[in-house]
């Protein structure tokens, strides 16, 4: 590690040489010559020059765990009570048994259903829209004339307004058949003339006096109808007829928007809100099947109960830890310590030592990954590596330390 610096590399050294050599090395000796030319031997001490190379200090070494490749860990995302617990702690499980059911499961299951019915139907939705594009065209092609036609009519009405209410030949109709109610009504009091002095039950006096009656209305009809077509209109009128072109206006352009959205096939419009309650509905029903999913705790793998921290009538609250699993069968080896200056030194597919303290036992592997990201240790700047092990010693447990050299 970084903070030992020279001595930790000496130390190694030291060690390493120690490992390799049979026993204490020998001083060599040195030689010196007398006057008289005769050799003696003196002992003097090695004096070593570190060396700070992969080969002089033996290999990258680092400290790490034991993990899985597979854990899992389930928490509860609201409140509610255990309705059953169906494992034990330790107990070997297999991919999808339920292992805890919490209540409410019924209303979920409730939701899920309804969800589903509404994407369904709105399912149902868009494909009528498509279906009926034709139907939907020929009626807006219909509304558009049908538009046309009243704006037509609305437009004489109101240029009927800016002159006398009636025309001329309609004045003239209206004139003779004043003239004509005049002359019957003149005529129908010349008759009951002649019975006026007749008591009231006389009969030639009733159908006189009926007579006379029929001929006033008439009269007085006509009058209102010739005064009607030979003035102008009152503000009112005006008003209202303009009023009426006005929406007619309206209508025709509205009419023609909604025929030129159909006019090459289904209404764009129609087919972005069919869309958009499909996604909704999707959404609804996603949520409610994992809420209900939520309720009924399954192994995703297999693996074993490595944590239950519930039973069945507890109550649970959000964020609160139910089980936890673990796949004893796919360990690993996560470092925690090695260096950035001797990260540079390991690559993928590396040989490995992995000493198991627990165990004092020895375990080959090789280096499957290197984190790309660096994490600090102390102040130092480590990165992990991911270690295979060729084998798998019986008894091995996550979180056990080990001691790792890289080969």
């Amino acid at each position: 590690m970084k903070r030992f610096g020279f001595i930790g590399l000496l130390a190694v050294f030291v060690l390493s040489g120690c490992n390799s050599m049979a026993g204490t090395p020998t001083p060599l000796p040195t030689v010196v010559l007398d006057s008289k030319d005769q050799p003696q031997v003196k002992q003097t001490r090695l004096q070593i020059t570190p060396d700070t190379s992969q080969s002089a200090i033996g290999g990258v070494t680092a400290s790490g765990i034991i993990t899985s490749q597979h854990q899992a860990q389930f928490v509860s995302n609201g409140s509610g009570s255990v309705e059953s617990v169906n494992v034990s702690m330790g107990e070997e499980v297999k991919n999808g048994d339920l292992l805890v059911v919490l209540s409410g499961r019924e209303k979920m299951k409730a939701s899920v259903e309804a969800a589903r019915l509404e994407l369904i139907s709105a399912q149902q939705a868009l494909d009528a829209v498509y279906r009926d594009a034709d139907k939907a065209r020929a009626a807006a092609l219909v509304r558009l004339a049908e538009a046309k036609k009243s704006l037509d009519d609305a437009t004489k009405r109101r240029e009927y307004r800016n002159f006398r209410n009636g025309s001329e030949s309609t004045i003239n109709q209206a004139r003779a058949d004043f003239i004509l109610a005049k002359d019957s009504l003149q005529k129908a009091k010349d008759a009951y003339s002649y019975f006026a002095d007749l008591g009231d039950e006389n009969i030639n006096k009733a159908g006189a006096l009926t007579a006379l009656a029929a001929a006033q209305k008439a009269y007085d009809k006509a009058l209102a109808n010739l005064n009607y077509l030979t003035g102008m209109p009152s503000e009112l009128d005006v008003d209202q007829a303009e009023a009426e072109l006005q929406a007619a206006k309206a209508e025709v352009a509205n009419a023609e928007k909604a025929f030129d959205r159909v006019k090459n096939g289904a209404d764009p419009e129609a087919v972005t809100l069919a869309q958009s309650r499909i996604s909704n509905a999707q959404a609804q029903l996603e949520a409610s099947q994992a809420a209900l999913d939520d309720m009924e705790i399954k192994a995703p793998f297999d693996g074993t109960v490595g944590k239950l921290e519930i039973h069945t009538g507890d109550w649970v609250n959000p964020g609160q830890l139910i089980l936890a699993m673990v796949d004893l069968k796919h360990l690993q080896v996560e470092t925690t310590d090695l260096s950035e200056r001797d990260v540079v030194k390991v690559k993928v597919g590396e040989p490995v030592t992995v000493f198991i303290k627990a165990m004092d036992k020895n375990v080959t592997g090789a280096v499957t990954e290197i984190a790309p990201l660096a994490d600090t240790l102390g102040g130092d700047v480590v990165y992990k590596t991911i270690i295979s092990l060729d084998e798998i010693p019986e008894g091995l447990l996550p979180g056990m330390s080990v001691d790792v050299k890289y080969e």
